[in-house]
């Protein structure tokens, strides 16, 4: 099983505003709609598990945007709005144990989503492939990508792409 982070930085290293905005990400010019490898990146991925406060902000969109299996990891949320229902489904309990049922049930790659998820899985070594874009942006406060680990975890340099003269995404792996 691989997990895979896909996510978007301010250069000081801030996924949202402190309020959980993203309204920041708007603000790129992008003239021709490009998505930036997105659609490729999602068609390698079999599930995708983010937590509370994501799903909570996804929902706010207007329309679900997803085709692929939907986990919500917490321990708080009980049950999904009547609409969500088969769309996605609660899981609760070891991040370990979490990732070995769903890799039992088939999905082999896993896209993790949201901010305290992500740390929590690289917090238990359990992220293989980051791939961050950084948006020329300075937002001086926020929600981080990354918390505090209690060991150091290597990565290693797969490759950089460069959008628009301004976005910069890079991709690593874990060096295990």
């Amino acid at each position: 099983m691989t997990n895979y982070v896909y996510i978007a930085t301010s250069l000081d290293g801030f996924i949202a505003t402190s309020d959980g905005g993203l309204d920041w990400l708007e603000e790129i010019p992008n003239p021709e709609q490009n998505d930036y490898g997105y659609a490729e990146f999602i068609k390698s991925i079999d599930a995708i598990l983010m937590g509370r406060n994501t799903f909570e902000k996804v929902i706010t969109f207007g329309q679900w945007v997803y085709d692929k299996p939907v986990f919500i990891l917490s321990n708080s949320l009980t049950e999904l709005p009547q609409h969500f229902l088969g769309k996605a489904e609660i899981v609760c309990g070891d991040m370990k144990k979490i990732i070995t049922q769903l890799n039992q049930k088939g999905y082999k790659n896993l896209y993790i989503d949201g901010g305290r998820v992500i740390q929590s899985f690289l917090q238990e070594d359990l992220i293989d492939e980051m791939i961050v874009t950084s948006v020329p942006i300075l937002l001086g406060k926020g929600i981080s990508l990354f918390g505090e680990l209690e060991q150091h975890l290597q990565f290693r340099h797969k490759k950089t792409q460069i959008y628009s003269n301004a976005l910069v995404k890079s991709h690593y792996i874990r060096d295990r």
